[in-house]
């Protein structure tokens, strides 16, 4: 009786060995997609960059971008789009007293948009600095790449 059952296990495992090695080798026919692609949809609302303190503002003229970076005298180029850029003033704590006087020529350029409600805000920053070895060197301490925005106070 121990034998037969041993014989059933044997022929029941084998059979389903069996079974498995049969559906890897079979051949498929790769993926088969239905149907248009999703379009993103565009967005047609305001679009906002929220200051360092949370403040929602448009196209504006100074901009704190965090606690160590700050932009002033912004001519804008572009707003509104994936991107915005912006010229102007680059200054902070890391570099006073001298930028106090002359801040550093630098590009702002805004990315990242993501919407919040009926609006839409820049979520991301980067700062270039127009001549980075003019810099002080405190400024090696201060992000100016990726800088991640303050969500808005709604």
């Amino acid at each position: 009786m121990l034998g037969s059952w041993r014989r059933r296990a044997a022929a029941v495992g084998g059979a389903a060995l069996a079974v498995v090695l049969a559906g890897g080798c079979a051949e498929h026919e790769g993926l088969h997609v239905e149907g248009s692609a999703l379009k993103p949809t565009r967005f047609s609302g305001p679009v906002y960059v929220a200051d360092a303190l949370a403040r929602p503002l448009q196209r504006p003229t100074a901009f704190g971008v965090t606690d160590d970076v700050a932009m002033s005298s912004l001519r804008w180029k572009d707003w509104g789009g994936p991107t915005a850029r912006a010229t102007g003033r680059l200054s902070g704590s890391w570099c006073l007293p001298g930028c106090g006087r002359e801040p550093y020529e630098a590009t702002l350029t805004l990315s990242g948009v993501e919407r919040e409600g009926s609006a839409a805000y820049y979520r991301r920053a980067t700062v270039e600095p127009a001549k980075p070895e003019a810099l002080p060197p405190a400024a090696v301490n201060v992000q100016f790449q990726g800088i991640r925005l303050m969500a808005p106070d709604l």
